[in-house]
């Protein structure tokens, strides 16, 4: 394989040229503008023949994201680039990722069938939210990494310890990943659980707590935040339960209208995640949120892909 060469699109160009920092290489020219119409135009800078080409796009909403990407891989592959890798630092449609009712897609599927139709040939995911939703990238090659390795170092500094604090999983689904972050800060971190049921009209309810965490400290473990409105239920649950201070730990914050706020005005202390995707000033300068950078750990990866190396020392195994 030729040369290692980065590209990305709008969604999150900070995010790329930090990595191409770390990388110490340029981060390729791409146009990637719309038409009048909103139509996306993509046109590729320079020559990729024969090289190793890396795409760096997360795929929140709006669709445009995804668009993007799409042709980019497309002019990539006309312009007879050697293998496309898309790094997805945030996969939009993961949650899409079951039929759990008649006449419904399964909306990651099609992400993942148009991406190896078109030639991508290896996709780095980010901490998505279904692991089994790696296998809708098939035939696609996939390496997953997780937040552990820069999450795990903020909540030593933060001197979240076993004495005083429980991490708590954000519903049952995600226990035995809590279980596995916990066992990281310590093998003996006791561990809670949040119990949910979703009701008819699409809103979650805290059933019960699963676990001791009266007088605690709370570490809140999750993987997104978005409204923020399930967050505040888990918070006024958990302190009617007994919990003292609260912090939530979460890969992306995939913020809608509304979520900063409701996340300043309630009792919790801190929000610490990763910038796997763009945040707006505010965040950046509200002492309430921690952003950590995955630059690191993406560049690392996507050299190890390149090298044919093992990306495997940058998993974080879950324990059973």
């Amino acid at each position: 394989m030729k040369n290692l060469k980065i590209f990305t699109g709008n969604c999150h160009r900070p995010l790329a040229e930090e990595i191409c920092k770390y990388l110490s290489i340029p981060l390729e020219p791409a146009k990637v503008k719309q038409f009048p119409d909103r139509e996306v135009q993509v046109e590729i800078g320079t020559s990729v023949r024969g090289d190793d080409v890396f795409i760096i796009q997360p795929t929140p909403a709006p669709a445009e994201n995804w668009f993007e990407l799409f042709l980019m891989v497309d002019a990539l592959v006309r312009s007879s680039a050697g293998r496309i890798t898309a790094v997805l630092t945030y996969c939009g449609y993961t949650c899409q990722d079951r039929k759990d009712k008649p006449h419904v897609p399964i909306s990651i599927d099609v992400m993942a069938t148009i991406m190896s139709a078109i030639g991508v040939k290896r996709v780095i995911l980010f901490e998505i939210h279904n692991e089994t939703t790696i296998g809708f990238f098939h035939p696609c090659l996939v390496d997953h990494l997780y937040s552990t390795p820069v999450l795990i170092p903020v909540c030593q500094e933060l001197e979240i310890n076993e004495k005083d604090w429980v991490i708590v999983s954000s519903d049952l689904g995600r226990a035995e990943r809590t279980r596995g972050f916990a066992r990281r800060l310590s093998p003996n971190f006791p561990v809670a659980s949040i119990d949910k049921r979703r009701e008819d009209n699409g809103r979650v309810k805290v059933m019960n707590i699963v676990g001791d965490i009266k007088g605690k400290n709370l570490l809140l473990f999750d993987d997104m935040i978005r409204t923020a409105a399930t967050l505040i239920e888990d918070i006024e649950a958990l302190k009617e339960k007994g919990a003292k201070k609260i912090i939530s730990c979460v890969t992306h914050l995939n913020l809608t209208p509304g979520a900063v706020e409701r996340i300043i005005a309630s009792d919790i202390e801190l929000v610490v995640a990763t910038n796997s995707l763009p945040f707006s000033p505010p965040i950046g300068h509200e002492k309430r949120f921690r952003i950590v950078s995955v630059a690191s750990l993406i560049a690392q990866a996507i050299q190890r892909v390149h090298e044919n190396k093992s990306v495997t020392e940058l998993y974080v195994q879950i324990p059973s």
